[in-house]
């Protein structure tokens, strides 16, 4: 596997390409081993330091390499979350747990209508609903997307709230009051597609899971949740026993 030259008299810029092509590189686990340092890869597409800065940087963003000042970059290995079934849980709190750093990148936070949601919520369609849309990696690494919906008359102090860096539920139980005690999902197998994939920083040979999620208080309708999470990072578990058996549904 090879450098693809770049395209010097072209409009985008050369870090846009060089960033384009070690994408293509760890999806193809060219640098599984090692990724290379700043000199080898000023060597070797022919570019200025500032140029692979930028490139690296970039990927450091993403996910995808680990690197520091005065630190060769290297590739990133994620560490796999295993979530038990049957049982309430919180992305942010199952992360942390493995000892991984849980952040998020917020997309969207706002309030708007859904008449789909409401109507899974419960509610008339034309209902408020606090919306939240977020990127979440777990120690820099892209994990999942996730995106939930609240009625915005229990949700409406969540709109002040910095979601970089803490969990929607102890929010919603701290400041709102509502505090989520179980619910339903339900979890397929589904293949990303290619705008999928650059936000999960994943290649086309890896599958993802979407979580669909009816969060309750008590009997109430809480949440609608829609997540789309790595299936080569997440997975769940399921306890059975003789006297007990085994059920899912």
């Amino acid at each position: 596997m090879t450098a693809q030259p770049l395209d010097r008299l072209g409009a985008r810029p050369l870090w846009e390409q060089l960033l384009a092509d070690l994408r293509r590189r760890l999806d193809l686990d060219e640098f599984s081993e090692s990724f290379p340092g700043e000199l080898a890869l000023v060597a070797e597409y022919g570019v200025s330091r500032h140029t692979v800065r930028e490139a690296v940087r970039r990927l450091r963003d993403e996910g995808l390499v680990i690197a520091g000042r005065g630190r060769t970059p290297r590739r990133a290995e994620p560490g796999t979350i295993e979530q038990q079934l049957g049982e309430p849980y919180s992305l942010f709190t199952a992360v942390e747990a493995t000892g991984q750093v849980q952040r998020s990148v917020v997309h969207t936070l706002d309030v708007r209508a859904d008449g789909v949601v409401a109507a899974r919520l419960g509610l008339e369609e034309s209902t408020p609903l606090f919306h939240l849309e977020r990127l979440r990696l777990a120690d820099g690494i892209p994990l999942a997307v996730d995106r939930v919906w609240l009625p915005e008359q229990l949700a409406a102090p969540l709109l002040e709230v910095d979601f970089s860096r803490t969990g929607l539920y102890a929010e919603y139980a701290n400041r709102c009051g509502i505090r989520v005690t179980g619910g339903s999902e339900r979890i397929s197998a589904v293949v990303p597609d290619a705008a999928q994939r650059r936000m999960l920083g994943i290649g086309p040979d890896v599958a993802a899971l979407t979580i669909d999620r009816l969060g309750l208080a008590a009997d109430r309708p809480v949440e609608w949740r829609q997540t789309l999470v790595r299936a080569d990072r997440f997975g769940v578990t399921a306890r059975f026993s003789a006297a007990e058996g085994y059920r899912v549904g």
